[in-house]
């Protein structure tokens, strides 16, 4: 699906506007290097913008590995369009 850059550009654009959303962040304050901390994500928040992404996207997205180990934007965005081009792969 998202070999394209320009297909992986907008699934990035899409999860940030659900973490925006669900997450209640100033989208000006997602940026690559924002920790999780800084935006002040408790992990109530990331189930949240899971279960939107998962909705959003219809994929299976599971709170683990990469996921769980992301600190900052950049991990976590990379490793949810990781689970959801594997999950549309599958599909």
């Amino acid at each position: 699906m998202a070999k394209d850059p320009q297909d992986k550009a907008k699934l990035v654009e899409e999860i940030i506007e659900v973490i925006a959303a669900e997450g209640m962040v100033d989208r000006t304050k997602i940026t690559p290097d924002a920790t999780i901390e800084s935006l002040d994500l408790k992990s109530v928040d990331i189930v949240m913008i899971l279960t939107a992404l998962e909705e959003k996207f219809n994929v299976y997205i599971p709170m683990d590995g990469s996921l769980q180990d992301a600190k900052d934007v950049k991990s976590l965005i990379e490793a949810i369009a990781e689970y959801i081009q594997k999950e549309k792969e599958n599909q």
